[in-house]
Order: C-alpha cells, then structure tokens, then sequence
C-alpha cells in the first residue's frame, strides 16, 4: 500500500469516527489510533489497580464490621475493573505482564489522586466520595467512546463505581453529624483533597489539539468534565455543611461556567514523572507484592505448559 492509499484509509477512519462509528477489536485501525488506546486504557488500568492501595491500609481500621466490609468490597471491585481493562490492552497488542512491568518500573502512569498519602478515616470517605465522583463523571463520557469494547466495559465500571460514591458520600455525612471533631476532620480531608481534585481532569487543553478526543477515545474536553463535576458536586458539598476551600470559586450565570483558583499544574507535572508525596511508596509496594506472587504465576505456565502436551 503506497503512502497515498495509506493517508486516504485513515482519512476514511476518521470520518468514520467522526459519523459515530464503532471500532471493534477485530477491525482494521490505524496505528496511531491503536496506540492512543493502548495508552488511555493501560493508565486507566494502572490507576484502578494503584488505586486500591491508599485505601487498603484503612481495613483494618475501619470504625465498624459494616464499614470494614465495605471498604473490603470497594478495593476488591478495583481490583476488578483493572483486570477488565488490562485485558481490553492485551487484545489491542501489549501484554499484561508488560504493563504490570512497566508500571513497577516506574514508566507507567497512574491518575494523581493516588500519589498522595492518606492520613486519616475521612480521607477514605473524601476519596470514595469525590475521587470516585471525580472519575465517574470521566467514565459516563467514555460510555460513548470510539472503540465499543471500552465503551461496554464502562456500562460494567460506572454501575459499581456508583455504589462506591454513595457509600463515600454515606461515610462523611455520618462524620458531619457527628462530633466537633469528626466534622474538623472531614473539612481538613476536605481541604487537603480538593487541589487534587481540580486537576484530577487534566488541564484545559482545547480540543482541536487533544488526540483523544480527536480520536472520539474520550467524547468531552477535560473542561467539560471538570465542570461537569463541579456542577454536581459543590451544591452536595455545601449541602452537608463542608466548606470548599478555593475562595474564588463561584458559579457566572453570564458564562454558564463555575470560575475557581488556577490549579495547581506544577504538582500534576510532578506527579507525572512520579514524583508525587507516595508516588516512590506505592509503586514499591506494587513491586513488592508482583515479585513475591511470581511462584503463582511460574506454578499457572507450568500448568498451562503440561495441559498442552497432554
């Protein structure tokens, strides 16, 4: 195929997309669209598998069985949707015993809400509530993305991530109607959480210059999903009395849009060369738990390997 017949398939690809076309596995795709999938979707299942972590160590620490169930529950539905989604990669070309060992060398990527440390029982309600709020506003558009195996995969992630949500959102309103001192610990979780929260979307990138969504990967800007979010979830926020702390966020009924303190960029800079406050503590502890479960994976091939012959 001359360079002239290449230009114009992927010329007829994109206007495909651009129709609303789905994209299966098995179908023809341009290079560059394969690999801004196997990109996009990898970093999603690196973040559901590194996301279980900052919550794990507060199992044991939850205030109640129901509590501790819950949480049991929420990190093992995580856990979940990241082999789903390593699976979508694996069918795309990349191995996942390759992204699980590009992510403990550190040249994977994982969102930045889970390059922070949590440090007390209201960082795992501030994190089911509106980190998961956060990301859910993210999944509901990707219900719409391009390549249909995604999007499918989506129907499954955002029903669960939902109850998530709910049960975070639960944890702190029973904080805020409790003592003085459980409602100062919400707003300081509150307070600490928040500028990640604002860059959790991505900076406002215009979307002639944004391939995903040239792509129809992704079907909004990181704007319309930051604004999305904060549509939603500053009313419920002021609802349960927690104070939100950017005091020039406010909602202009001229633009349509809410107006906030510039994020804080440089932090999520920082982050993406993983060097984030627990960006070197959890990929080593992921590094850890992948070395010390190689027998499991040695005894399966060995398995596999004399169910073959047999």
């Amino acid at each position: 195929m001359t360079q002239e017949q290449e230009d114009a398939r992927v010329a007829e690809f994109r206007a495909y997309l651009a129709a609303g076309g789905k994209v299966e596995a098995t179908d023809w795709m341009p290079d560059g669209y394969r690999q801004s999938l196997i990109r996009f979707i990898e970093m999603h299942a690196n973040s559901e598998l590194m996301g279980a972590l900052p919550e794990r160590d507060w199992i044991m620490r939850a205030p109640t069985i129901h509590r501790k169930l819950a949480l049991t529950a929420k990190i093992q539905d995580e856990v979940g949707h990241a082999e789903l989604l390593y699976r979508l990669v694996e069918d795309l070309g990349k191995p996942r015993s390759a992204c699980l060992d590009d992510l403990i060398a550190g040249k994977g990527k994982f969102h930045n809400t889970f390059h922070y440390t949590t440090k007390s029982w209201a960082d795992v309600g501030i994190i089911a509530w509106l980190v998961d709020a956060a990301a859910i506003v993210s999944q509901h558009a990707l219900r719409d993305s391009s390549y249909a195996p995604y999007a499918r995969t989506m129907q499954k992630i955002c029903w669960e991530e939902s109850f998530h949500m709910m049960h975070g959102r639960d944890m702190v309103i029973t904080m805020m109607n409790g003592t003085d001192g459980q409602r100062a610990m919400a707003q300081e979780a509150l307070d600490r959480w928040w500028p990640a929260l604002m860059v959790f979307h991505g900076p406002n990138t215009p979307a002639e210059k944004d391939k995903d969504l040239q792509w129809r990967i992704k079907a909004k800007t990181n704007e319309e999903l930051r604004q999305e979010f904060l549509n939603v979830q500053v009313p419920r926020l002021r609802e349960v009395g927690l104070v939100i702390p950017d005091p020039e966020l406010r909602y202009d009924p001229e633009q349509g849009r809410w107006l906030y303190s510039e994020p804080r960029w440089d932090d999520l800079r920082a982050i993406a060369r993983n060097q984030g406050p627990a960006s070197a503590e959890r990929i080593g502890f992921r590094r850890l738990s992948y070395e010390e479960s190689q027998w499991v994976r040695d005894a399966m091939q060995r398995q596999q390997a004399a169910a073959s012959i047999a």
